[in-house]
């Protein structure tokens, strides 16, 4: 090869190379274009999956109950009790999501003393010993069924808030932690409220129901903040509100999430620890009532035992 053979190949090589430093603008638009696309369309994916998901709960709902009940408490006149924002929060934290667990729960509150009224009755006339009370007994016994029938709703509700809030406290620290863990691969929150949901699926599928809600609400939802406080409002947890409002903070002034998240992982991870010290200080005053019974006595009779016994012998 002579020289000019190597200066036409090395002016050939700087055009190519000039042409494509022209064009990488053009085509990492087309890249951000397509990533843009991407994102929407997962979007518009998760949405449709969360819509299906609920239509197919919606089906398996008893109509015709509904409607009946529905019907009894119109002709009450309690619509208002429907929409009470403090009874839908309760039935969401207790995780009664259907759109009847209202109208539900109103009916039997306002049956159950009705119910529990007639079982006494009935007991009442079923057993001699009752039936042969003075009517004053007897409409005590009916008081006190009526009072238990209409509070035992209200007592259910609260039990079930708190076995649900009790599994989603032991679970939220590792769902936090796989969240921070997906934040710092470079994953966006919505991605990462999804991933968690398919991780924690099987192992805690309650904090997994709620990631999945909230993933759903971001990817649809004009305001992220709404998407955090629901999820707030849903769980009751005052570690949840906090993540809710970090997160919310973080979008609006523009800080790092991965940051944030940290340092709620921490203070949830060191609440966890404080609360299991507590329960620790707590288990000596707790045993002392069982040592007094159990065994102090039988430790008495150990020592003493063999001394009795030869005192009794030498008589």
């Amino acid at each position: 090869m002579n020289t000019e053979t190597i200066i036409f190949f090395m002016a050939c090589f700087a055009a190519f190379i000039s042409v494509v430093a022209a064009g990488l603008p053009f085509m990492s638009g087309d890249q951000l274009a397509s990533r843009l696309k991407g994102v929407a369309a997962k979007r518009m994916e998760l949405s449709q999956k969360q819509r299906e998901a609920m239509q197919a709960r919606a089906r398996f709902q008893p109509r015709k109950h509904v409607g009946m009940m529905k019907t009894v408490l119109e002709r009450l006149k309690l619509q208002n009790m429907l929409d009470s924002k403090e009874l839908k929060a309760a039935l969401a934290q207790a995780g009664w999501r259907r759109q009847s667990a209202a109208i539900t729960f109103i009916f039997f509150r306002m049956a159950s003393p009705i119910l529990m009224t007639v079982a006494a009755l009935a007991f009442v006339s079923a057993n001699p010993e009752y039936a042969k009370k003075t009517f004053a007994a007897k409409m005590l016994i009916f008081a006190g069924a009526a009072v238990v029938g209409y509070y035992l709703p209200g007592i259910l509700l609260k039990n079930s808030i708190k076995k649900r809030q009790i599994i989603l406290t032991r679970t939220f620290p590792d769902a936090l932690d796989l969240l921070v863990i997906c934040v710092d691969a470079g994953l966006s929150i919505e991605a990462a409220f999804n991933k968690v949901t398919e991780e924690m699926a099987l192992s805690a599928p309650v904090i997994a129901e709620e990631m999945g809600l909230t993933a759903a609400e971001l990817a649809f939802l004009g305001e992220r903040r709404i998407a955090y406080d629901n999820l707030a409002e849903r769980t009751g947890l005052p570690a949840v509100k906090s993540l809710a409002t970090t997160l919310a903070q973080a979008e609006r002034y523009g800080t790092s999430i991965s940051n944030a998240l940290k340092v709620i992982s921490q203070e949830v991870r060191d609440t966890r620890m404080s609360a299991a010290e507590k329960k620790a200080a707590q288990l000596p005053a707790q045993l002392t009532v069982p040592m007094i019974l159990f065994f102090l006595p039988v430790l008495f009779m150990v020592i003493i035992g063999p001394a009795l016994i030869r005192v009794f012998k030498w008589d």
